[in-house]
């Protein structure tokens, strides 16, 4: 392909900042637009807005759909939400504009279990307008279900799965800190699970239904549980202090079962400053089966970098992919682009697959 592959990214947080620092990095590839929902920004350049220190020529919007006529993107990178509920309106924007779409709305990952009628909606659109979407992430996206998947494919028969993922929360903003009950007591961690303003790891559901999906597995019911991690020691991060006493983070345990049996079981504590507490950061998957597979990596895969990289390093998979609403499992698997992305992209057939 001899054009360049147009981009835009919908959003300016930490994700999105990422993103189009990467992007300007990358052989093959413009930068055209950025979404950022604060209208008062509109028309700042998108350098100087996301604290580069430099103008990169690119200004601001408050404005998809002016924005996505104005610069007909090949694929945009939704990094604005978390649900789909919230992602869905922008996703059909998108689409119809004829942008293919990378999202990081960790329940994009597997839509279909949270919003089946959303994902519907958006599978056949994009269907129509001969376009793919895909939802990704370290996790969900990557670590505690494709990476799984991938383990499972040495093996003659899979008995159980679990997945732990322990990493570390410092360095992740106000609102991450928040939906993991950071710097709370103990009770107001409980009236917080129970009230829904400490949600833990959202994903859960999404990376069992993969799993269930790709192994050709029924689950008939998850059982999730979310404990605090009550710190022993001070810590302190640019947006929270935590004295003793107060919660470091969550446990949050997701348990899926076919009839009485677990069969997926996924385990993700996450607290501010693990090694504070002698905690190492890591991801660990064991499968038993035929044969046992053991897979072990320390420390953990860093979340904000893994995210970032995932969204980008999957554009030529999403616009060479079949048109369609696709999960990770379902696409080829990336890989880092290092070289002219314009080398990875073939002609996608309108409305085939």
């Amino acid at each position: 392909m001899d054009e360049r592959i147009r981009v835009v990214v919908l959003g300016t947080g930490q994700m999105g900042s990422g993103m189009i620092k990467l992007l300007l990095d990358k052989e093959g590839v413009d930068l055209v637009g950025v979404y950022g929902r604060r209208a008062e920004r509109a028309g700042t350049d998108v350098g100087e807005a996301i604290g580069l220190g430099r103008a990169i020529g690119v200004p601001l919007s408050s404005d998809i759909p002016k924005l996505l006529e104005e610069t007909r993107p090949h694929i945009a990178l939704q990094a604005t939400c978390s649900k789909v509920i919230d992602a869905i309106e922008e996703i059909k924007v998108l689409l119809n504009h004829g942008a293919n779409v990378v999202s990081i709305a960790e329940e994009m990952s597997y839509p279909a279990y949270e919003f089946p009628g959303g994902a519907e909606e958006i599978h056949v659109l994009a269907r129509q307008k001969g376009l793919t979407v895909v939802g990704t992430g370290i996790n969900p996206g990557f670590v505690l279900d494709l990476l799984v998947i991938a383990l499972t494919g040495v093996c003659f028969r899979v008995d159980s799965v679990t997945a732990k993922r322990v990493n570390d929360l410092s360095p992740y903003g106000p609102s991450v800190l928040t939906t993991q009950g950071v710097g709370i007591t103990p009770e107001a961690f409980q009236k917080g699970v129970e009230d829904g303003s400490v949600v833990g790891h959202f994903g859960f559901n999404e990376s069992i239904s993969m799993i269930a999906k790709a192994l050709g597995w029924k689950i008939d019911r998850i059982e999730q549980s979310r404990e605090p991690i009550v710190s022993r020691v001070e810590r302190e991060t640019p947006f929270v202090k935590i004295e003793p006493g107060l919660t470091a983070g969550c446990t949050h345990t997701a348990t899926a079962y076919m009839g009485d049996r677990p069969v997926i079981h996924l385990i993700h504590p996450q607290q501010v400053h693990p090694h504070l507490e002698n905690v190492e950061t890591g991801d660990y998957i064991e499968i038993k089966g035929e044969p046992d597979v053991n897979f072990s990596s320390g420390p953990e895969i860093p979340g904000g970098i893994g995210t970032i990289a995932l969204a980008v390093n999957m554009m030529p998979q999403v616009i060479n992919g079949a048109p369609g609403l696709k999960t990770m499992a379902e696409l080829p698997v990336p890989a880092a682009i290092m070289g002219d992305i314009r080398e990875l992209i073939r002609k996608k057939e309108q409305g085939a697959g």
